[in-house]
């Protein structure tokens, strides 16, 4: 399919999924209460971000539910089952690893949470390679974008409409993007609820921060969703030489130290992280909005005793907020197997490196 019917496809769907958008959003239950949710703590499971036939490993499961933790993030791209030159189209043969990673959960006690990490319109890491853009472009584009986004979550929904909810929830979309102003992201999360709850109206539904994640989001707060945040901060400890951060991102290109004074003089240690990640969200929190941490963790180029220096006021501030939690990632240069770090004397597991102490520290808190 080449652009010009790419569009005129496009523009004939998002006319009509937004019409039956619209409708279903007025009609959204408004909840009495806000949900509850146990204090979920485990790991992001990175893997289908564009590939597709890869499945998920059931060790990690196994692994996890040994160790004590009870939740995997899943993030998605919609490119590992349909594609950006046809978004409407489905391939439904393609999402078997992620019944089976709904599976897993199932059979180890893990709650699995589906985010889509690059839902059609919009990815924090590429965003200009989709056709239409939900954010920030004229109007008919973010409409187009948003019909597609509305297609596919509602294709999800009727897809695990019989898994409960205890066992699996919907992250609507990654980290959207710096805002001055949240309406239009407001405007995005009522359309992806309603189409969610027109197929299954009691699926417990996780909405990311405005702003990378990072800001509380009041104009949902009737929707009784679960809002994510974040702990990345400061970005000089969690991402040192990542070279995918914008540098202006940095608070100060020095060597990591915990704590750690910034290039304007400020210190960071655990009272800078609460009023940084706790405090702003208190709002939420007396209005009883449950809280998670959807993603949080240490590249692996920042020496492992700052790395635990700083994890540990991070875990103990969220245990006294009680909130839960998934680190990026199990395995990889984040997480606690296989990181590829140069100072840490790892543990044999299954053939696999662990880094005991961090697991160790994690389980604490």
């Amino acid at each position: 399919m080449n652009r010009r019917d790419f569009i005129g496809v496009s523009a004939a769907a998002a006319a009509s999924l937004l019409l039956s958008s619209s409708a279903s959003s007025a009609a959204i239950p408004q909840p009495a209460v806000q949900p509850r949710i146990p204090r979920r703590r485990g790991f992001n499971l990175p893997g289908m971000r564009g590939q597709r036939a890869l499945a998920y490993a059931e060790s990690d499961f196994a692994w996890m539910a040994g160790w004590g933790f009870d939740f995997a993030r899943l993030p998605l791209s919609y490119w590992s089952w349909s594609s950006r030159k046809d978004w409407m189209r489905i391939d439904e043969a393609a999402l078997k690893p992620v019944d089976q990673a709904v599976e897993y959960g199932r059979q180890y006690g893990i709650h699995v949470n589906i985010c889509l990490h690059r839902i059609p319109g919009y990815c924090v890491n590429g965003r200009e390679l989709e056709p239409f853009l939900l954010f920030d472009s004229p109007r008919e584009s973010m409409e187009q974008a948003l019909a597609a986004a509305v297609h596919h979550w509602r294709f999800f929904a009727e897809r695990y409409q019989a898994v409960p909810s205890n066992r699996l929830s919907f992250d609507l979309l990654n980290e959207p993007p710096w805002m001055t102003d949240q309406t239009r992201y407001v405007e995005i999360v009522r359309a992806l609820v309603a189409a969610i709850r027109e197929k299954d109206p009691d699926r417990l539904i996780v909405v990311d921060g405005a702003d990378i994640g990072q800001t509380p989001v009041p104009g949902i707060v009737d929707l009784g969703v679960v809002q994510s945040t974040r702990g990345y901060l400061p970005k000089a400890v969690s991402h040192f030489t990542a070279t995918w951060v914008p540098k202006n991102e940095f608070e100060t290109s020095a060597p990591p130290a915990w704590p750690l004074v910034d290039d304007r003089g400020q210190t960071w240690n655990r009272e800078k992280l609460r009023r940084e990640l706790i405090v702003k969200w208190q709002p939420l929190v007396q209005q009883d909005v449950p809280i998670h941490v959807g993603e949080w963790g240490c590249f692996n180029r920042t020496p492992h005793a700052v790395t635990l220096a700083w994890m540990t006021d991070l875990l103990a501030l969220w245990k006294e907020a009680g909130w839960g939690w998934a680190m990026w990632n199990l395995r990889g240069d984040f997480g606690i197997v296989d990181s590829g770090r140069a100072d840490v004397p790892y543990e044999d597991f299954h053939g696999h490196k662990l880094d005991r102490k961090m697991l160790e520290l994690m389980l604490a808190g």
